[in-house]
């Protein structure tokens, strides 16, 4: 895919890429102490979200085309570019009307190839630079497809952002990174450049810097968190903002690598490698989770625990699909049987609980 770099003039090209601002744009005094705190340490792409989709009707849906003329305030005053989220035609009209500089499309968006191909259309012939963020859940293929779409429209600064995927599940994170699609996704498409939502990743501002160094770990072109001068007092997502001299230490404690020194490939090699075990290990923790449950079924129904029959079959269906995925079989066999034995054991607990 022809891509060509999301640059700006003004904008250091080296990483990361900074863009930050509120979650949603609120009032223009808000809107403006945040970018002046901004601006003075030398942020240059400032977003706010305009227009905000909800789950629930109710919830604060943003300030709409009021929010525009605060934007261009920012530009004007501070210098900064602005960027804001588009979900429409209409949406993409009156933002490029008002001077945006950067669109983005968000999570709810991209599930939508029809909203996709209508905001592509919208584009057709413009060439801004569109940054998309991943799907609400982990398709790739969906991610690629909105990709795609936009470039087949003609536009060519074209870049994603990975903001992590839902999950029915309790965990630290508000969304799962899954960092292994982001990586993915650079395998598809080698030249795009992909940039890191780590404020909706976390979902609390103490994980962000955490979540900024992996992002950098794994090569990550740039970085969007938001930031808000009162964070206490934000209308939407207030416990995942920073305020602008937070983001100033987290800046400043980051560590950038450089992809051109000598070991620093085999470093980024070794971190995925340390994001895939952590996979593994939640994968694993999950299956046992459910084999106890399995335990309890058969417990209550008075059956045994182990049912070879069963157990055989899965193995050899299980060997034949490590076959297609370029697995040994023998590496596949003698891990599914310690996973066997795990979870007959565990059952074996429930048993005699």
């Amino acid at each position: 895919m022809d891509l060509e770099p999301i640059t700006l003039p003004g904008v250091d090209p080296k990483r990361p890429i900074m863009i930050a601002g509120p979650c949603s744009a609120e009032s223009e005094e808000q809107v403006m102490q945040t970018a002046r705190g901004l601006a003075a340490q030398g942020i240059k792409i400032f977003r706010a979200g305009i227009w905000k989709p909800r789950t629930k009707p109710g919830s604060f849906e943003g300030v709409g085309l009021a929010g525009l003329p605060w934007l261009k305030r920012v530009k004007a005053e501070t210098g900064m570019y602005i960027t804001t989220e588009v979900a429409s035609r209409d949406q993409v009209g009156v933002a490029l009307a008002a001077g945006v500089d950067m669109l983005w499309i968000g999570a709810r968006t991209t599930v939508n190839p029809f909203a996709v191909q209508e905001i592509a259309g919208a584009l057709r012939g413009i060439n801004v630079p569109v940054l998309i963020k991943n799907p609400v859940n982990p398709e790739l293929d969906l991610w690629v497809g909105a990709i795609e779409r936009f470039h087949r429209a003609g536009l060519r600064r074209i870049g994603a952002i990975h903001r992590g995927f839902s999950s029915h599940e309790k965990k630290v994170f508000r969304n799962e990174p899954l960092w292994h699609l982001p990586i993915e996704l650079r395998y598809e498409i080698p030249n795009l450049p992909v940039f890191c939502d780590p404020s909706h990743i976390s979902g609390k501002r103490e994980f962000v810097p955490l979540l900024s160094q992996q992002a950098m770990d794994l090569n990550f072109d740039g970085l969007m968190i938001e930031t808000h001068h009162d964070p206490s007092s934000a209308m939407s997502d207030a416990k995942q903002q920073m305020t602008p001299d937070e983001l100033e230490k987290l800046l400043k404690s980051l560590i950038v690598r450089d992809e051109n020194r000598p070991g620093e490939k085999l470093s980024s090699l070794r971190n995925r490698i340390d994001h895939l075990d952590e996979q593994l290990l939640d994968l694993l923790a999950e299956r046992m989770r459910i084999s106890c449950e399995i335990g309890t079924y058969k417990k209550e129904h008075n059956m045994p625990v182990l049912q070879s029959t069963r157990y055989n079959e899965i193995v050899e269906e299980r060997i034949r699909l490590g076959c297609t995925k370029a697995l040994n079989s023998q590496f596949v066999r003698e891990i599914l049987l310690e996973i066997h034995e795990e979870s007959v054991r565990q059952q074996m607990e429930v048993m005699t609980e």
